[in-house]
């Protein structure tokens, strides 16, 4: 079978694992690198053994030879590239969260169907092969009557005031900073995991710390929130709540999320990643470590290791990739594509729409605010 070629814009902290995971599935193999520095985007390539590299991106949009384009920068350079690389006919893959308005969102997914080419988000975390079994005995009726989703996303990463990053800059990260980015992974899993949609939220933001000063003499006004407290509602009347900070000293890469329902409860932890913890009334509690044999069947093919042998996130980023280019190397038409099997446009829609229902409620007081419909 000839190999998807791909061609990879933005390789700062997330682009060398969107390489790496597409490399593990053996479907693919990415033949161009593109950055905002074409010196620094060749030394990456000879690094990372890419035969080809630019500073410019749309040499690669352009290029009749590549058949993906998968985008890997900074949030607010992701639709200008996905719109001219679904313009030239390539499939689109694009790191989470999909563009830093609901506007551009929608653009893109247009783009998209117009286009009728693949398109997909790399809401990564939820193909860890636990978060699919906790998917599949939800979906299966294990844990009852879903009532409650809690959890939280909680970094450590901007606790001092020396810390800083460009999803700190509204102008490219968008105007909710991590509340829109990390939290989103939460998002796409409370739904993707209870098989629900979230339709209203009750948001309460704030920043703690508005000044910070990334180099000496140098400071810097903080203009989006780095704490976030998230209530929300699905479409079945079940309530969530959430939240999202990376000033929570101790909390490395701390995504929860814990569902309870009528019968039973269940918890995955990403630093856990192994293991779920499945909680009972009249039996006792269990902790269920990661074992092919003890998984549902139909996500034991997520799991690539015998139990025993830890998978973590570069696995999960593997799975996404895997059904990703899979589904384009079968040939298989886009208006055919499953969001369970991958998150698509429509999947980057609907979390901007949260976004934008967050920032509603925020500034509204903490005022009840319905997620747009599709």
């Amino acid at each position: 079978m000839k190999k998807i070629r791909v061609g990879l814009v933005g390789f700062g902290f997330i682009g060398p694992h969107h390489l790496e995971a597409i490399r593990r599935t053996g479907l693919a193999e990415v033949v161009a690198i593109a950055t905002s520095d074409a010196a620094g985007a060749h030394a990456k390539a000879e690094q990372s053994g890419v035969a080809r590299a630019t500073g410019d991106w749309r040499t690669l949009t352009a290029d009749p030879a590549i058949d993906v384009i998968d985008i890997a920068t900074p949030t607010h350079l992701h639709g200008p590239i996905a719109l001219a690389a679904l313009a030239a006919g390539k499939h689109v893959i694009v790191d989470k969260p999909l563009a830093t308005s609901s506007a551009e969102a929608a653009r893109m997914l247009a783009g998209a169907q117009r286009a009728r080419v693949v398109h997909a988000v790399t809401f990564n975390i939820r193909y860890n092969v636990m978060l699919q079994h906790a998917r599949a005995i939800i979906a299966r009726g294990d844990l009852g009557e879903v009532r409650l989703v809690r959890g939280h996303y909680l970094q450590e990463w901007l606790l001092k005031d020396t810390d800083f990053n460009w999803r700190l800059q509204p102008e490219r990260a968008g105007a909710l900073g991590m509340i829109a980015d990390a939290g989103a992974h939460w998002y796409d899993l409370a739904q993707h995991v209870t098989g629900r949609r979230i339709v209203r939220v009750l948001a309460d933001l704030s920043t703690a710390m508005r000044v910070r000063r990334p180099t000496r003499g140098r400071t810097v006004r903080v203009q989006v929130p780095d704490l976030g407290l998230i209530v929300c509602e699905f479409d079945h009347g079940a309530r969530g709540h959430f939240a999202t900070s990376a000033l929570c000293a101790g909390h490395k890469n701390d995504l929860t999320i814990e569902v309870s329902g009528s019968h039973a409860s269940l918890r995955w932890e990403q630093e856990r990643p192994d293991e779920l913890w499945l909680g009972h009334r009249d039996a006792p509690n269990q902790l269920l470590r990661k074992d092919p044999a003890l998984l549902d069947p139909g996500v034991r093919h997520y799991a690539a290791l015998p139990g025993g042998h830890a998978e973590a996130w570069p696995d999960a980023f593997r799975n996404l990739m895997r059904n990703i280019l899979g589904f384009i190397a079968e040939g298989r038409d886009p208006r055919e594509a499953d969001e369970i099997a991958f998150p698509t446009f429509a999947t980057g829609l609907r979390i901007a729409r949260i976004a934008d229902a967050i920032a509603a409620s925020a500034k509204a007081g903490g005022r009840w605010q319905s997620v747009k419909k599709p």
